[in-house]
């Protein structure tokens, strides 16, 4: 094996190692603030919104990411710039790049299946505990805050640590709309040198190692979520 061109490219592998960072932190953030609605609502409705919201859980996890990130990207990444006001807004600097696009597509994966795992994270929740709750006089919002949802996190903690990797691992995806991400630069490594096994070598352990420390990050989390008495 021949690594003459790391040293050369260590600098670009640099920046593709920010970008997917910045695009897996963005995703899972912005995920899960659409996940968590949309598996509550399920639980407690009303009825036509619980079936929106199934319904969208249904579509996300049913079609293939690759195809959301070019119905996204190609879609509305086209029609922007058709569009004056557009154009011309201060978003336009931002809208013409395909990162948002991509934050945009992830985030609404991390929706789809987090959506569904918190359905029944809330559902899991014994009633006991929400009725102690409101029995003190809690308000919906302070039940939420300080009973249900710690309790619904605690019970699936680590599932959704498991669906975050699988994120991670779906991120190289970005690439084929002109990302370049940890994998963009890998491949822009075997096309400048020629080498295959090299680049994806060093590719997969960069993956690991980001794997390794999201396992960290979570559970120092998970670890703070008080626990069940």
């Amino acid at each position: 094996m021949q690594w003459y061109w790391l040293p050369e490219f260590m600098p670009r592998f640099i920046e593709g190692l920010w970008v997917t960072v910045q695009l897996l932190g963005l995703s899972i953030f912005f995920g899960m603030l659409l996940a968590i609605p949309l598996g509550l609502v399920q639980v407690t409705g009303p009825r036509p919104l619980s079936w929106l919201a199934r319904g969208f859980c249904t579509v996300i996890r049913g079609t293939p990411l690759l195809i959301q990130l070019w119905l996204i990207y190609y879609g509305l990444g086209s029609l922007f710039p058709s569009v004056p006001w557009i154009r011309e807004s201060a978003l336009w600097p931002v809208l013409r790049e395909a990162f948002p696009y991509a934050v945009l597509a992830f985030s609404i994966s991390v929706a789809g299946y987090e959506g569904e795992i918190m359905r029944g994270a809330f559902r899991g929740v014994p009633k006991g505990e929400l009725e102690a709750a409101r029995a003190l006089g809690m308000s919906p919002f302070k039940v939420l805050h300080r009973v249900w949802l710690p309790r619904a996190l605690q019970n699936v903690f680590p599932t959704l640590t498991g669906e975050f990797i699988l994120t991670l691992k779906a991120v190289p995806l970005a690439s084929t709309i002109t990302i370049f991400d940890v994998y963009g630069v890998g491949a822009i490594v075997r096309q400048e040198t020629y080498r295959i096994y090299e680049p994806l070598l060093f590719v997969g352990l960069i993956y690991l190692l980001l794997t390794l420390a999201l396992v960290l990050v979570f559970r120092y989390f998970e670890n703070k979520i008080p626990k069940r008495a």
